[in-house]
């Protein structure tokens, strides 16, 4: 209780919690950028298959086979990405193509274009097939949390050590144990906020994936 010893502690304090929110700001931004990356390449994944399709369409109606496959392709593609996005990343895993997908690439290179519209549809068909490839590719090798543990362990225990010294100078009561109850309920929101943005598939705030799954509609019946 010296003047000295609790100017110390005051001043340690001070130090570990501005560690602290230095770290705490760059998690949150860290894993905010984490989750509008991947939200925006979920996006232009569906914007891609919207535009194949429609490619496939003014095709005409030797497309429509193709057509069929890529609706048939959707649904085990957002199963897929989702499913990676939710399991932990610890043994490396080697990408597959789904077999609607390499059914669906076989027959967009057999279409055989009867005039230069054909071969140009066909052309930046399979360009736009590539390019979604590409981002599929992509959100596999981004799959699993970009946060390391240490820098959430390292922060744990900061703030543990901050609320520590908050009891070490006052008495206990009633408005004291309220005001460290919304403080650590504060900081512990911060922290769900930060796992919850650094797993953008699962979770309460996870990316919804009814966008991709509807993002064609059904052929009409011929």
């Amino acid at each position: 209780m010296h003047p000295d010893s609790r100017e110390v502690v005051k001043m340690a304090t001070g130090l570990v919690g501005t560690l602290a929110a230095l770290v705490l700001g760059l998690l949150i931004s860290s894993a905010k950028s984490s989750f509008d990356q991947k939200t925006g390449q979920v996006r232009q994944m569906t914007a891609t298959i919207i535009l194949l399709d429609d490619l496939l369409g003014q095709y005409g109606s030797e497309a429509t086979s193709v057509r069929t496959l890529l609706r048939q392709s959707v649904p085990p593609l957002a199963d897929r990405i989702w499913h990676e996005g939710a399991s932990p990343t610890a043994k490396p895993v080697v990408f597959q193509s789904t077999a609607q997908s390499s059914a669906f690439e076989i027959q967009l290179a057999g279409l055989s274009p009867n005039n230069d519209a054909q071969r140009s549809l066909q052309s930046r068909a399979i360009q736009a097939f590539t390019d979604g490839a590409q981002i599929r590719l992509q959100l596999f090798t981004q799959t699993g949390g970009s946060i390391p543990t240490p820098f959430l362990i390292i922060l744990i225990f900061w703030l543990s050590a901050i609320f520590v010294s908050f009891t070490l100078f006052s008495q206990t009561n009633l408005i004291v144990m309220a005001s460290l109850f919304v403080c650590a309920l504060s900081f512990a929101g911060a922290i769900f906020l930060v796992l919850e943005l650094d797993n953008p598939f699962t979770g309460l705030m996870g990316i919804s994936s009814a966008t991709l799954r509807s993002a064609l509609l059904p052929l009409p019946a011929s």
